[in-house]
């Protein structure tokens, strides 16, 4: 399956993206069917060559999320935006993953509660005596 994706260039700490379609599976910085234009994020320019981006997407081609949305905004395809996956989110799996890990925590916390709760109780109750005492006194 044919996808039209980011592919970066450019130096290390001044990243530069080129927009180019090849198999889905395919690592992006490879070879290329066809580079269809580029994507500067510092100065947010975007070159594209529109007629052959839709000419691939008539072929049945995808995008990914961010090239989707970069598209959308310079209004070269119409459409919604979709939801792309920002760095510091969890994902599903791992929102699953880190409640089965609290639930035990949080029972181990409970029982805790309860021990220092008995332990405090009978303190709590000579104290209580000790009061009356001097009370009645």
């Amino acid at each position: 399956m044919l996808t039209i994706k980011l592919a970066k260039v450019g130096k290390k700490n001044k990243k530069v993206f080129r927009i180019v379609i090849s198999e889905k599976a395919r690592d992006p910085y490879g070879k290329a069917l066809e580079i269809l234009g580029s994507y500067n994020p510092y100065n947010k320019e975007l070159k594209v060559k529109t007629d052959r981006v839709k000419y691939w997407l008539s072929k049945g081609s995808t995008m990914t999320p961010s090239v989707n949305n970069l598209f959308i905004d310079q209004k070269i395809i119409t459409g919604e935006k979709v939801v792309n996956s920002k760095p510091g989110t969890p994902n599903k799996r791992k929102a699953e993953k880190a409640e089965k890990a609290a639930a035990p925590v949080e029972e181990k916390v409970e029982e805790k509660k309860e021990e220092v709760e008995k332990v405090t109780e009978p303190e709590q109750k000579q104290e209580e005596a000790k009061e009356e005492e001097k009370s009645q006194e």
